[in-house]
């Protein structure tokens, strides 16, 4: 069976005002009528049911986890009392799994992107199961098949070996690539046989944590002793012990660590809509190139970005600008300037 592991504590910095250390990215409305989380559960729900979805949050996002996701499991949400990167948490999230769901598949991903075409996302998901079911000390990850020369992205290398299931070529991963410059993303997209790593991956449950033994023996020694979410005496033992874990991600604690690394192709419309230009591609743009989301009202106005959450909006013979209306802040400039917007947070 396969279990889910949605990754939450993020705060969403690039999406300043609107996004804040109360309220980040994953908690927002950015496209759509749900939030990031919530379109997250949806897409998992088509093949598992909700009592099998975890998530790893921080302590002061349990609150906005339960109001938003009001049906999973009291003891699925998973608290980190400080953040110790991913490594602790993935590790933490698979024991949790394990002891209620022994031996299950894990997938592990984001709380925060946007996949187009869910049923396609579904049956790569699905590939990976029934991959890990024959090949129980593995990993794979789901490479997406570049739609353009991207800087913003790590990528992932595949070999020619590979195993056809579910009709996926399912390939040996060669290395993984720190984000390149724009003439190496050209070359990628040209040689071909590069993806964009995504940051979701796929392994069971015993091998994570025969792995954590091998290579993070102190900090899952720390984590077993936590124990289950709500054992007797688990918080104290939670706010105590995890903070001493090790701060280190999983893909140096423990990927770079093995070759047992596995690629599918994924072609469904992924975007970790990581930037405020990023929404370009995805809100809705009227015939004089305004793209816009919330109350707004445009006269002679061209090629402008709006983005309200309550107040009305209004842009009067204004061409090639933004304005972005939060909840203590309202943004406005030149449509060039927009990339710089979180850099606000730091005046």
């Amino acid at each position: 069976m396969l279990s889910a592991l949605i990754m939450a504590g993020g705060r969403g910095t690039r999406f300043y005002p609107l996004s804040t250390d109360d309220r980040p990215k994953q908690f927002l409305n950015l496209i759509g009528e749900k939030t990031m989380i919530q379109m997250t559960v949806d897409r998992l729900l088509k093949i598992m049911p909700m009592e099998r979805i975890f998530v790893a949050t921080g302590a002061k996002y349990v609150d906005l986890t339960r109001e938003q996701l009001p049906e999973l499991p009291e003891g699925n949400i998973i608290v980190e009392p400080v953040g110790r990167n991913t490594a602790p948490c993935v590790v933490f999230g698979a024991m949790q799994v394990n002891a209620l769901f022994p031996s299950d598949n894990l997938v592990v991903l984001p709380s925060d992107a946007l996949i187009q075409d869910v049923e396609e996302f579904c049956n790569v998901l699905k590939a990976g199961d029934a991959f890990l079911d024959k090949n129980e000390e593995a990993v794979v990850t789901i490479g997406i098949e570049p739609t353009r020369p991207e800087t913003g992205y790590g990528y992932i290398k595949q070999t020619d070996q590979s195993e056809l299931v579910n009709n996926y070529q399912i390939k040996k991963v060669e290395r993984f690539v720190e984000k390149p410059d724009l003439d190496t993303a050209k070359e990628y997209l040209a040689q071909g046989g590069y993806f964009w790593n995504a940051g979701i991956f796929m392994w069971n449950v015993d091998y994570v944590e025969k792995l954590a033994r091998e290579h993070m023996e102190d900090t899952y020694n720390k984590l077993r002793e936590i124990g289950r979410v709500n054992s007797e005496g688990y918080e104290e033992r939670l706010f105590e012990l995890y903070p001493l874990c090790e701060s280190i991600s999983v893909d140096y604690a423990l990927m770079e660590k093995i070759d047992t690394i596995n690629v599918i192709p994924g072609s469904f419309g992924w975007d970790d809509v990581g930037t405020w230009a990023a929404l370009e591609r995805y809100l809705p743009q009227d015939a004089h190139g305004n793209i816009t989301k919330g109350r707004f009202y445009v006269d002679n106005a061209r090629n402008n970005i709006i983005f309200s959450t309550k107040k009305e909006v209004v842009f009067l013979g204004m061409d090639n600008a933004f304005c972005i209306e939060a909840d203590d802040m309202i943004v406005v400039g030149t449509r060039d300037q927009l990339s710089a917007v979180h850099e606000l947070r730091n005046r």
